[in-house]
């Protein structure tokens, strides 16, 4: 197969690519290496990949209709792995208007050529934030998702809306899948177990906001793969699925086993909670493990080791 995978170079996408070139697919990454954070950091990300035959990086943006159109109409593309967005809630407070330009027309883009060129298959990530502050745990793909709390899930919520236009209008099977807190190697450093690690490893005030009890459920990153090539091999209609861990842990708890495993105390510094934060993600997997075959095999306090263990290995780069 000859997979397109947007935003290829990040955390999940780099990854997924790894984990498709090995099985024998062919894959083209997308990736427009923005300053979100440092694009150095994503090209070592696709160190592994470049050693493989079958791997192509292309250097644009989900954007950019002219790229797109050149790129359908060359390559024959049967699947499209969609993973490029602007991420993270507080960012997309300050600056909403990006965040609904990339996200959402960004993947109209990527239907209209998907439609044009007559592509069977279109994976696109979702996120638990759609669920808002749900009060009923865990949150089960049913549930109505119609209170987003930040413009980041309000675009995450259209993303699905759109693909599902789509599905609609044009037989395009689409599996929308909603990640909880994915971690492991190669996490994006504004991400919270990256980093709290980094702050705590530097002696540094590590921010906590509200009292630290919010609840998150962490997701290992080879767990979400393996949910992922799944659904790519499995893609029939229109689903939405959670990939979670189907655990929770509070925010101070996380910090001690991250404590535990670098041996050192944290420096907290507690502030007031923040607009767009939610109290608890937990994800319902039933539909998931039914569908998918999707079984999370890795608890929170192994695979903090394996993320500690790699920081500590790539700390001087």
């Amino acid at each position: 197969m000859k997979i397109l995978v947007t935003g290829g170079a990040g955390f999940i996408g780099s990854h997924l690519t790894e984990h498709l070139l090995a099985r024998g697919d062919s894959v083209d990454c997308l990736d427009n290496f923005n300053d979100y954070y440092e694009p150095r950091i994503k090209r070592l990300n696709l160190e592994q990949a470049r050693q493989w035959d079958g791997f192509r990086l292309i250097e644009g943006d989900i954007l950019d209709v002219a790229l797109l159109k050149e790129l359908f109409a060359k390559n024959g593309y049967t699947k499209v792995v969609h993973l490029a967005a602007r991420a993270g809630v507080r960012p997309s407070i300050q600056d909403p208007l990006l965040y609904e330009r990339v996200n959402v027309q960004g993947t109209l883009n990527l239907l209209e050529q998907c439609r044009l060129h007559n592509i069977d298959r279109f994976i696109v990530a979702s996120s638990s934030s759609v669920y808002g502050n749900n009060k009923k745990v865990p949150f089960h793909e049913d549930d109505p998702v119609d209170n987003p709390i930040s413009p980041y899930a309000a675009t995450k919520k259209a993303t699905e809306l759109v693909s599902y236009t789509y599905h609609h209008l044009y037989q395009l099977s689409v599996t929308c899948l909603r990640f909880f807190t994915v971690y492991g190697p190669r996490q994006r450093p504004d991400m919270a177990i990256h980093k709290f690690t980094r702050l705590i490893h530097a002696g540094k005030p590590l921010p906590v906001f509200g009292t630290g009890q919010m609840r998150r459920d962490f997701t290992y990153v080879d767990d979400v793969i393996q949910g992922l090539v799944a659904a790519i091999d499995r893609c029939q209609g229109y689903r939405i699925y959670n990939l979670g861990e189907s655990q929770t842990i509070d925010l101070l708890s996380l910090i001690h086993l991250l404590e535990k495993q670098l041996q050192k105390k944290a420096n907290l510094d507690f502030q007031p909670e923040q607009p767009g934060d939610v109290a608890v993600t937990y994800a319902d997997i039933t539909r998931a493990r039914d569908e998918l075959d999707y079984h999370p095999q890795t608890p929170l306090e192994v695979g903090i080791i394996q993320f500690v263990n790699w920081f500590l290995q790539t700390l001087n780069r």
